[in-house]
């Protein structure tokens, strides 16, 4: 049985146990949450190494890391640098985005060296597979595209990106639109050039049905992906977007009925305004589904900071809503990112959903913060660093300037907090 079944008979299972004692509610709260649909626990059985982590309502929002080659920088060995340091900086998720080298090979070896649930997109392997067998992605076949989907699922994968609201209406009213950017999901043109070329309906809608038999049979979440997502702030929240996420709505109350995990991916790029408004037509078009959103970014002209744009975007999704955050690197638009960019962009997207559980209450992230402030009027730069997302970083910028006595080289003999503890007599001890 899938966890959603579980949960719908009440039955705690290992998984559900373990979110629980992770995220410090009891067992009943997670079994309701999945049992309505607001919870996710994404966790094939095949993924025996797994540490698993739930994504929704009421729970820590959650950083996704994504890793993976391209056809022009293909090193597993990269990859696997990139998978630690992602898990070692606390990523929740990591997904396995490989378009090049053997991609079925780099995908069992992140499996195998992942303890955090692992998501992948299946039809860029069939595209790919099309591409080399059969010529051009327009050739691929629909028992392509399940095959490559049966092997991802028996590999482990905890969640897959489909993009199932990617059908011939929602591209008619892409078509209308008349976009800057058109489609920038990579996932979403593969499928419409196929549709496009073949006039044939989105297998992966055509066929949901399928999709859903497998899924049961593995237990992997499905994560509805969003094909016509805004490239630019001005394609965001357009009739394109709308029509999709209205289609993706109706796919998560059917994959209930079936009792399959579900969540819906978001935006893109969203000017600050937008953000909320998003994240309240997701949660009601799609049944309070968690939300999984790529940022989102506020502004196009953050190229080389994209990190920063998508951690603004990312921190006001979250405290409106939004429960599963893609992380951004450095690197975005630009190039493939290396290790050290992963590391920037898990530390942006974390401090984003830190700072938006504070707003939504989240019991364990106002505890971390407060332990942080109360080190900080203590001067203890030992509790601090180990505190900081990053204690390493910041051991060696409190060091790079040495200061008199125990204040930092900021304010040295003239920290406000030394003074007043000297001053007015309060009392200041170590935590």
């Amino acid at each position: 049985m899938t966890q959603l079944e579980l949960a719908r008979k009440g039955i705690v299972s290992p998984q559900i146990k373990h979110v629980a004692e992770k995220e410090g509610v009891e067992p009943d709260f997670v079994i309701q949450g999945l049992a309505e649909g607001k919870i996710v626990i994404p966790a094939n059985a095949n993924h025996t190494n797994l540490a698993p982590c739930g994504i929704g309502a009421g729970l820590r929002t959650k950083v996704n890391a994504n890793i993976g080659t391209s056809p022009d920088f293909c090193d597993l060995n990269t990859e696997l640098r990139k998978l630690q340091t992602a898990i070692r900086f606390g990523a929740d998720t990591v997904m396995d985005l490989s378009t090049g080298g053997d991609i079925s090979a780099i995908r069992r070896a992140i499996m195998r060296a992942s303890t955090v649930p692992v998501g992948t997109v299946p039809i860029y392997q069939a595209g790919i597979e099309a591409i080399e067998n059969r010529g051009a992605i327009v050739n691929m076949s629909v028992d392509d595209i399940f095959t490559v989907i049966r092997e991802h699922a028996k590999d482990g994968v905890d969640f897959m990106t489909v993009h199932c609201g990617v059908t011939q209406a929602s591209v008619a009213r892409l078509k209308k639109q008349g976009r800057i950017t058109n489609v920038v999901s990579r996932g979403g043109a593969f499928l419409i050039g196929w549709m496009l070329h073949n006039d044939a309906e989105n297998p992966l809608y055509q066929f949901y049905d399928r999709l859903l038999d497998l899924a049961l049979e593995y237990d992997f979440a499905l994560s509805l992906g969003d094909g016509l997502r805004p490239g630019c702030l001005a394609d965001a929240t357009d009739r394109a977007q709308v029509e999709e996420l209205i289609i993706l709505g109706e796919l998560v109350e059917q994959a209930r009925e079936a009792g399959v995990q579900t969540m819906v991916e978001g935006p893109g790029h969203l000017p600050l305004d937008q953000i909320a408004t998003n994240v309240q037509l997701e949660k009601s078009l799609c049944r309070e589904a968690p939300f999984y959103v790529l940022g989102p970014l506020v502004t196009d002209i953050g190229a080389g900071y994209d990190h920063i744009t998508a951690a603004i975007g990312g921190a006001i999704a979250a405290a409106a809503g939004a429960d599963f955050l893609c992380y951004v690197t450095p690197t975005e638009h630009l190039a493939l990112p290396n290790v050290e960019d992963v590391k920037e962009g898990i530390i942006a997207s974390r401090i984003a959903a830190h700072a938006a559980d504070i707003v939504k209450g989240v019991k364990r992230a106002k505890e971390w913060n407060g332990q942080m402030s109360r080190a900080r009027r203590a001067l203890d730069w030992e509790t601090q660093a180990k505190l900081s997302l990053d204690p390493e970083l910041s051991q060696q910028i409190h060091g790079k300037i040495p200061a008199e006595g125990t204040t930092c080289s900021m304010c040295g003999k003239y920290c406000a907090m030394a003074i007043v503890e000297r001053y007015l007599g309060v009392s200041v001890t170590k935590c």
